[in-house]
C-alpha cells in the first residue's frame, strides 16, 4: 500500500446531522439532519454516545471511510460550539466538516451538495459558521419545501412532516445518506455528479 493510500485509509470524515435534541422535536422538518445521521449510524453499526465536545458521537466505517457522526446536544441555534468542539477533537479542518441540514429553498426530498455559501436564515448554519470561523464547510441540503401560504418559516420547520411526506421520508433519508456516504468517500464533485 502506498503512503497516499495509507493516508486515505486513515482519513476521518466528521459528519454532522443538524436538529434539536429530545422527543418533542424528533419528527420536525428541522430534524432531518438527525434522521440522516441516525441512518448513517445504523449503516456503520455504531451507537451515539455522549462526547466531551457537547455532541453525541458514533464512530465507524462508511463504505471504507472512517467517520465520526455527530448530533449536537444543544438546541439547533447553538449547534456551533459542539460542532467546532468535535472538529477540534478529531483535528478536522473546517472545510472538511460535512453538515446535513433542512433546506426551505428546495422541493421536498431533493438533495443538493455544496461547499460554503450563505446561511439563508438558517440559525444552525449561522452558529456553525461563527464557531468554525468560516462558511467554507461542506453542506448536504435536504429539501423540506417552502411553508404554505403566509406561515412563518420558523414555525413551519418546527412542525412534523405531514402524513404524505412521512410516507416517502424513509426513501429520501436513505437517498440523502447515500449522498453523504459518496461525499465522504469520493469528494464533492463525484457526489454532485451522482446525486444532482
Amino acid at each position: 500500500m502506498s503512503t497516499r493510500d495509507s493516508e486515505d485509509a486513515d482519513r476521518l470524515a466528521l459528519i454532522v446531522g443538524l436538529g434539536n435534541p429530545g422527543p418533542r422535536y424528533a419528527g420536525n422538518r428541522h430534524n432531518v439532519g438527525f434522521l440522516v445521521a441516525d441512518e448513517l449510524a445504523e449503516r456503520v453499526g455504531g451507537k451515539f454516545k455522549r462526547h466531551k465536545s457537547g455532541a453525541d458521537i458514533a464512530e465507524g466505517r462508511l463504505d471504507g471511510t472512517r467517520v465520526a457522526l455527530a448530533k449536537s446536544r444543544s438546541l439547533m441555534n447553538l449547534s456551533g460550539g459542539p460542532v467546532a468542539g468535535a472538529a477540534r477533537f478529531y483535528k478536522i479542518a473546517p472545510e472538511s466538516v460535512i453538515v446535513i441540514h433542512d433546506e426551505l429553498d428546495l422541493a421536498y426530498g431533493t438533495v443538493r451538495l455544496k461547499r460554503g455559501g450563505g446561511e439563508n436564515g438558517h440559525n444552525g448554519l449561522r452558529s456553525i459558521s461563527k464557531s468554525l470561523g468560516t462558511r467554507d464547510y461542506l453542506r448536504v441540503r435536504f429539501g423540506v419545501d417552502r411553508p404554505p401560504g403566509r406561515m412563518d418559516p420558523a414555525d413551519y420547520v418546527l412542525r412534523d412532516f405531514s402524513r404524505t411526506e412521512r410516507s416517502e421520508l424513509g426513501f429520501f433519508v436513505d437517498r440523502c445518506a447515500d449522498a453523504v456516504s459518496t461525499l465522504a468517500a469520493k469528494g464533492l464533485e463525484a457526489a454532485q455528479n451522482e446525486f444532482h
